[in-house]
């Protein structure tokens, strides 16, 4: 069996991620809560697959076989085409080689996605759910090759999918008609304020970060906050990781905020270009940013989690005055928004909202109706 193991393993390398004995090295290195189960995903997944591709289906009417894929067969010019739902496009997907590439995508692909909705064990089956609607929304794109396919699902991220969801709700009748349109653009100014205070408070509690180009066995850190009057971001090293907020008088170096000029992220941080062992690390690499200052100097982060990383950017983003466009900002805007549109129209369930205002009454014949104070 050992030849079969090799084989599986370069198939997953060959789909262009992470082979299985690194989703599995990679999972043992997260929280034990936040550990993806992989042979449990593994088998879940195979069923899903066969599933959605209805495999050993039998379709009686040439006809009517439809395929997913528009994979050449190698062995067959034309493929065997197979039915699933809707979707007709000339490939061999189900073949054995096709599919087994088809399953080494996706479970990258569910490793991904676990890792987003940042998921424990109860929420396997919420994650498989996200997971199959990411394959059956990319399919119907018909991708010409696996290639294709794979940076279809690469775009169809677990915020994405959020916001195909939410923007599917309020594309129902109800949810367009115009005084609902102008409720929402009415509402996100005040959403968005909210976010903004958020981000800018968590930066004034502050955050603790792994020191860069540590070479010591024991990892050393240093701590960020911002004022509380949003002027000065103040930070310094610690002994060790700081479980609370570590007050401003231990923080000796400081920086205006009216010095800061803009914010690296990612490839683009000085300590990514200079550090190849971190730059060729991509969990590192999509954590990373950099505070540029007066005069041409810079502040460099690795973030702890890619939810620290989102705050940081929105909220230095906030300062400056730029817009926040990370992923956290834009899952919180469409929770929120939905939240609070549900709210205030709670009062007129089942009732149709109609497409104008009313009309406007005539005036009155007469005023003596109105009563004169004094």
């Amino acid at each position: 069996m050992e030849w079969r193991r090799n084989e599986e393993q370069v198939n997953i390398e060959s789909a262009g991620g992470l082979s299985d004995r690194e989703i599995v090295l990679e999972n043992s290195s997260r929280e034990d809560k936040h550990e993806c189960p992989f042979g449990r995903s593994a088998i879940e997944l195979t069923k899903t697959l066969c599933e959605i591709l209805q495999v050993g289906e039998l379709h009686v009417n040439d006809r009517e076989r439809r395929a997913v894929l528009p994979v050449t067969c190698p062995s067959c010019a034309e493929g065997v085409p197979m039915k699933v739902g809707m979707i007709t496009t000339p490939c061999s997907l189900h073949m054995r080689g096709h599919l087994r590439s088809f399953f080494c995508i996706c479970i990258q692909l569910l490793n991904k996605t676990w890792k987003e909705m940042r998921a424990t064990a109860e929420d396997f089956n919420k994650v498989m759910q996200v997971v199959r609607e990411q394959i059956t929304r990319a399919l119907p794109s018909k991708p010409n090759s696996l290639e294709q396919l794979k940076n279809k699902l690469r775009g169809l991220s677990y915020t994405e999918i959020l916001r195909l969801r939410q923007s599917e709700r309020l594309s129902q009748d109800d949810f367009q008609s115009p005084p609902i349109v102008e409720l929402r653009e009415k509402i996100q100014p005040e959403i968005l304020e909210l976010i903004k205070q958020q981000r800018l408070n968590r930066l004034c509690e502050g955050s603790s970060f792994r020191k860069v180009g540590n070479r010591r066995r024991q990892e050393r850190f240093w701590f960020c906050r911002l004022a509380l009057n949003h002027k000065v971001l103040h930070y310094g090293d610690l002994e060790e990781n700081a479980q609370g907020e570590v007050p401003y008088e231990s923080l000796q170096e400081k920086i205006p905020v009216a010095d800061i000029k803009a914010v690296l992220t990612g490839k683009d941080c000085p300590h990514m270009k200079e550090k190849s062992a971190l730059k060729q690390n991509k969990e590192v690499l999509e954590l990373a940013f950099s505070i540029v200052y007066d005069p041409d100097e810079t502040l460099n982060f690795i973030a702890p989690n890619k939810y620290e990383y989102c705050i940081w950017i929105d909220g230095v983003n906030a300062l400056l005055g730029r817009e926040m466009s990370s992923e956290l900002t834009r899952s919180d805007m469409d929770t929120l928004l939905s939240m609070e549109m549900k709210l205030r129209l709670l009062d007129l369930e089942n009732i149709q909202i109609p497409e104008v205002p009313p009309p406007i009454p005539k005036e009155p014949s007469s005023y003596d109706f109105v009563y004169h104070y004094g």
